[in-house]
């Protein structure tokens, strides 16, 4: 089996806390990091220890290296396009860190940079690929929750934040650094739809920057169901991370458990519309109820979007490379997810920090 040579821009929380601890985890038999950029110096010495690789403190110098399959840009994220299209254009295959781009333009730039030079760009969204997702897609696949009515999905919590993450300037905040991963499954859900309704609500509550922490998102498209999104650094009581409504009954999951309820219509009493007053027998009045054979199962989830995501991940960019496998994540689906953060950030202009 081929081995694939990897460099890593970046070694922040993501390039070395997840891309970085992949490569080094005993999960990798595919890649090797044979070259690390970081502008720190101590990080260039930590890189240079744990990957045993070369080390830069400018990205450009890589464009001198013949060796290099991919490259893995984990920069800060208002860098992620011009770099990433950059380093297409310099004959490299490129995994961009979510966001993919600032904007939906960005995306297009980039995606144009690809075919241009004719070298694979794909965006890390692995929580598609995470073992609860992967359920959750399963389980309604099945057909046994009917028609769905609505998707809520909470990605939320309580903390205060005052790093990078919460500057605009550097394209930060939480739609665009945690929304990728629920916007992302939200899009898949919606079959990648081109021009949602969307009303959204942004606000800052307890960031020590002028980037948004708060964000309620509905996205309707017709003859789909209601998806409603929350990203909220101000919520103490975390909730389910998905709640799904069907006609025949509901889903609930966590990162770690996934658990349905519902009813066969089939099994169901035959129902017509009475609209007569209901009464019991002795002619009282009466609540319009009844008791339906509910079906309950659950499932333990093992994996998550971390570990077992990047793994799968990672096997599909080296599918891709090594065979022309077709990747289940594109980055013209990733474009939609960048026109719903369009709107929303249009729709919710917020004052910048001086």
């Amino acid at each position: 089996m081929k081995t694939l040579n990897v460099a890593i821009i970046g070694q922040g929380r993501s390039g070395r806390d997840i891309h970085g601890a992949f490569f080094r985890s005993e999960m990798n038999t595919k890649f090797k990091v044979v070259a690390v950029v970081d502008a720190l110096a101590d990080r260039r010495a930590r890189a240079a220890e744990e990957y045993g690789c070369d080390v830069y403190a400018d990205y450009t110098e890589l464009f001198a290296r013949t060796d290099i399959d991919l490259v893995v840009n984990s920069t800060f994220s208002h860098m992620h396009a011009p770099i990433t299209i950059a380093l297409l254009e310099h004959g490299f295959n490129v995994v961009c860190e979510k966001p993919f781009a600032k904007t939906y333009e960005q995306g297009c730039r980039v995606i144009a940079a690809a075919k241009k030079s004719g070298k694979m760009v794909n965006a890390f969204q692995q929580s598609r690929l995470a073992p609860y997702y992967r359920k959750i897609r399963e389980i309604l696949a099945s057909g046994i929750l009917g028609e769905l009515m609505q998707i809520s999905i909470s990605f939320s919590g309580f903390a205060r934040r005052w790093d990078w993450q919460t500057s605009q300037a550097f394209a930060a905040g939480g739609v665009r650094n945690t929304g990728p991963h629920p916007l992302d499954q939200a899009m898949d859900l919606l079959d990648f739809p081109e021009n949602p309704t969307v009303f959204s609500r942004l606000g800052r509550a307890n960031t020590f920057g002028d980037a948004d922490d708060y964000a309620k998102i509905l996205i309707s498209v017709p003859g789909k169901p209601l998806v409603d999104v929350e990203i909220s650094s101000c919520n103490c009581y975390a909730p389910y991370t998905y709640i799904i409504c069907g006609k025949n009954g509901c889903l609930r999951a966590t990162l770690s458990k996934v658990e349905v309820r519902y009813f066969d219509p089939a099994a169901a009493p035959e129902r017509h519309q009475i609209l007569t007053p209901l009464m019991n027998e002795q002619g009282l009045p009466i609540y319009c109820s009844e008791q339906l054979d509910w079906k309950e199962e659950s499932w333990d989830i093992t994996g998550d979007p971390f570990n077992k995501a990047v793994q799968s991940y990672y096997d599909m960019i080296y599918a891709h490379l090594t065979e022309g496998t077709p990747m289940a994540i594109t980055p013209e689906q990733v474009l939609t997810q960048l026109k719903v953060i369009d709107l929303i950030h249009a729709q919710n202009p917020l004052s910048v920090m001086e």
